[in-house]
């Protein structure tokens, strides 16, 4: 699984015009799936950013998490992830998990990440539009 995930003050996504999720101050994931993933990967996967020490303390130093500061977490399915440009220019999708697959694993990754905080989230395979005010900008990529 490969995740981007950015420190924001605030994000919202938008389906047809619609505000299907929005945070405050948190983390924005955009998450993409490989046919391989499962359990253990999405478990580790949200500890992981739900430990992140991203956020600044007293001193201006990244040493909190978003459960430190009570923040909160929106998740949006983001296949392209998983795009591969080695060769030619057009992306190719081969390494990304099938979206019959990938929206299981969808489900139990944001249930997984609600067990540590407050999670809002895209529509899985819906064309989104995402908005966020980067707090930082702070922006890491993960795999597992």
């Amino acid at each position: 699984m490969r995740v981007v995930v950015q420190r924001v003050s605030k994000a919202q996504v938008r389906v047809e015009g619609e505000v299907v999720g929005m945070i405050e101050t948190g983390l924005l994931v955009l998450v993409g799936f490989a046919s391989k993933d499962g359990h253990d990967q999405l478990r580790w996967m949200a500890e992981k950013l739900w430990g992140l020490r991203i956020f600044p303390d007293a001193e201006g130093k990244m040493n909190l998490s978003a459960t430190d500061i009570g923040g909160q977490m929106l998740v949006v399915s983001q296949f392209t992830l998983y795009g591969d440009v080695n060769r030619g220019r057009r992306p190719s999708f081969v390494g990304a998990a099938a979206p019959e697959a990938a929206s299981p694993l969808f489900e139990e990754f944001t249930g997984l990440c609600r067990e540590y905080g407050p999670v809002a989230e895209g529509n899985f395979g819906a064309m989104m539009e995402v908005e966020l005010i980067n707090n930082g900008p702070v922006t890491l990529i993960l795999e597992r």
